[in-house]
Order: C-alpha cells, then structure tokens, then sequence
C-alpha cells in the first residue's frame, strides 16, 4: 500500500499573502487602480491568478488582461520577499519523508510559481509530484488533475490524505474520493470549510501525523508497519 497526502499550497503550506498582495497591489498602482488591504487577498486567492486579478480589478474587467500578464511577472519576481512556511510545516514533511509517506503539492498558483516556490522553500523535501495549474487542465475543484496524478503515481484514493485550507480543497479532496483535511491556520474561516464536511479539521500541522495513525496509514511508534492482506 503507497500511502501519500496532497497538500494545497498557499495557505496550507506557506503564508503567500503578504507577496501576493504586493505583487498585485503594486501592479494595480501602476495602472492607476484602486489597491487592496493584504486581508482581502484571503478572499481573492484560491481560483488561480486570472481570477485572483478579476477579484481584484473589483468591476474594471476591461483591464484583465493587461493587469494579469503584469501580475504574473511581478509576482514571478517578487514571491519570495515576505513568505514564510507555517509554523510546524518543515517538521511535517521531513517526518513524512521518514515515515515513506509520498508527499504531492497540487495547486491552482500556476505551475511555474507552485514549483518555484517549493523548490525555494523546502529544498531538502522529496515531493513525489509538485503540480500547479496548468493551461490544458480545469482547475480546482475539478479533479481531473488530482485524479491524474494519483494515476501516474499509481496511488488509491483510500490510500491517502488530502490537506487544504479552502472550500475548492475540500470539493476537490471529496470529488477524487480522498479524505479531506481542513487546515485551519489558512485563509478561509473555519465555518466556511467545516460547512464542506470535511473528514477531519486541525489546527495545527502535527495533527495531521495522528489522522495518519488513526487510520493504519503510519505506524503509532513502537508498533510493526501495517502489512497489506495482498502481501501476507
């Protein structure tokens, strides 16, 4: 049995907001357009940056294409100035790696950005898949990416975990049959995602190691390795 969990990324894995804020927020000045308090980007982000620039442009539409093309070399440049992992992050990962445990980031930032990021932020993490969005590909909640992954990593939904902090994570998490993981330190209120029904909701990153023994995914320590009915 692969075991894995996937995890979203900007809220869940890192506090992106404060660049992501400053990418925008100075391209909209240079348009000449109203900006934004970093708080509102909780709201904006999650769809992927050509809806993040929609929410932000607030009713002028008509500068879509010039502010998202501007954003996304802003932010292609600037997303490594003020983000930072969630207290307890590194930690989870490394023990996931210890444990066998095949970590995949799945993202609606767009590809390049998602496996920039991580590259940046966890260089000693081995990531069985880093996936962000892609142009031929629907996004979040939509699972078909997810679901294409886990095919060519030859992973079962049962097998594995999914930790987000938006109401997409959760629809997608429950659309590809994975269990799903509120992360509660993200951007979205915690009444938005429990009202998603998911499996599980934490509030901090160690909790996640507990679910996994919970469920026979990890061993609890001092205990032999769960064997496949397959195997025996």
């Amino acid at each position: 049995m692969q075991k894995f969990v996937v995890f979203d990324l900007d809220g869940t894995l890192l506090n992106t907001l404060p660049d992501i804020a400053g990418a925008m927020n100075r391209v909209l000045f240079r348009f000449g357009l109203p900006q934004h308090p970093v708080d509102s980007y909780r709201q904006f982000t999650g769809n992927g940056a050509r809806v993040l620039t929609l929410r932000a442009l607030a009713g002028q539409e008509e500068m879509a294409d010039h502010v998202h093309a501007n954003y996304l070399q802003e932010y292609a440049r600037n997303s490594r100035l003020r983000t930072a992992p969630y207290e307890g992050i590194p930690q989870l990962l490394k023990a996931l790696n210890q444990l066998g445990v095949q970590v995949i980031v799945y993202s609606n930032k767009d590809d390049p950005d998602t496996r920039e990021v991580i590259a940046h932020y966890f260089p000693d993490i081995h990531f069985a898949a880093v996936r962000g969005a892609l142009p031929d590909l629907p996004l979040k909640p939509d699972p078909t990416a997810l679901a294409d992954i886990l095919d060519t990593l030859a992973l079962q939904p049962q097998d594995g975990l999914y930790l987000g902090d938006t109401v997409m994570d959760m629809q997608c998490a429950q659309a590809a049959g994975i269990p799903a993981v509120a992360a509660l330190w993200g951007f979205q209120s915690e009444e938005d995602l429990r009202a998603q029904g998911p499996a599980y909701a934490i509030h901090e990153p160690s909790a996640l190691l507990d679910i996994l023994k919970e469920r026979g995914l990890v061993a609890a320590p001092g205990a032999p390795e769960p064997v496949d009915a397959m195997e025996q």
